[in-house]
């Protein structure tokens, strides 16, 4: 298919991009990368009746480092995060998932703000800001408001932000010392979209867990941070406890029936993360096989 009639603006700066959103609402769509955008244009899921270019804002661009947050500019693109050493050294999470993003050629175009806005419940960065605590800076004319991730996504491609509102950065604090990461995604070709995925931030305290964010993504219409981690924090980790975790995940998780995957199929992957996330964060490679049948 071919993409409907629409108007083009290039946005000069931030403030020229939010007149032209205060202007014209829900009318309008922001164009950043445009990897995801560009898709849904041709398949008339998206008819806007004007396109807002932001790509040459520069000052959306980078990584900076601020006391004990790292801040994101909203036009940074998957590939910066690969070879980025701050992010490699403070947000490793970020690295890995960068790295199951699609293919190169969408890593190179493809900006983190523009895929956080987009919200696709089965993407990887959706999933590590929850799993991070990250903040959403959110601008509009009125000025300038933050929204945890948490509060940011809403459902399949539905988040906080209003039709004359801009995502200009993502502020993720970084982890305490002594916190590990996991991210491992089940997809049937390499950059396919997920059938079952999960990104998790744990900080270990000797043999036990101190904390643990289990965040998982294509398992319903929005990121899900496992409650089931209770069963799993402050307490000696046996394969009695994995058990219980993973029946107590499965209780409340309620993923879809798909052309990517069964229900039934999801449950069980995300079952596997669990296990296997566990194990690794921990260093106990025993555990990664005990799954709940």
């Amino acid at each position: 298919m071919k993409a409907p009639a629409f108007s083009y603006v290039r946005a000069e700066s931030i403030e020229h991009a939010l007149e032209l959103l205060s202007r014209h609402g829900s009318a309008a769509k922001i164009l950043s990368g445009g990897q995801s955008l560009l898709p849904a244009l041709n398949l008339r899921l998206a008819v806007p009746a004007i396109l807002i270019d932001i790509g040459r804002l520069d000052e959306l661009r980078g990584i900076k480092l601020r006391d004990d947050i790292v801040a994101i500019g909203a036009l940074t693109r998957h590939a910066d995060l690969l070879t980025s050493e701050d992010i490699s050294a403070s947000l490793p999470l970020l690295r890995q998932a960068a790295a199951h993003v699609a293919h190169p050629a969408i890593r190179n175009r493809g900006t983190i703000g523009g895929n956080l806005a987009h919200a696709d419940p089965a993407s990887e960065f959706p999933a590590c800001m929850l799993a991070l605590e990250a903040r959403m800076v959110i601008r509009s004319e009125g000025g300038e408001r933050r929204v945890n991730a948490r509060d940011f996504f809403r459902g399949i491609y539905e988040t906080a932000l209003e039709p004359h509102e801009l995502l200009t950065a993502i502020e993720v604090p970084r982890p305490q010392p002594g916190s590990r990461t996991y991210f491992h995604e089940f997809v049937r070709r390499s950059g396919d979209y997920a059938m079952t995925g999960l990104a998790a931030l744990a900080h270990v305290d000797g043999a036990q867990l101190g904390d643990l964010r289990l965040s998982y993504f294509a398992i319903g219409d929005r990121p899900h941070l496992a409650r089931a981690t209770a069963y799993l924090v402050g307490v000696d980790i046996t394969a009695e406890r994995i058990a219980e975790a993973q029946a107590s995940l499965d209780a409340e998780l309620d993923p879809p029936d798909d052309q990517q995957a069964s229900a039934a199929m999801r449950r069980h992957f995300a079952r596997l993360l669990l296990s296997r996330c566990v194990a690794d964060v921990l260093e106990r490679p025993e555990l990664a096989m005990e799954v709940v049948r």
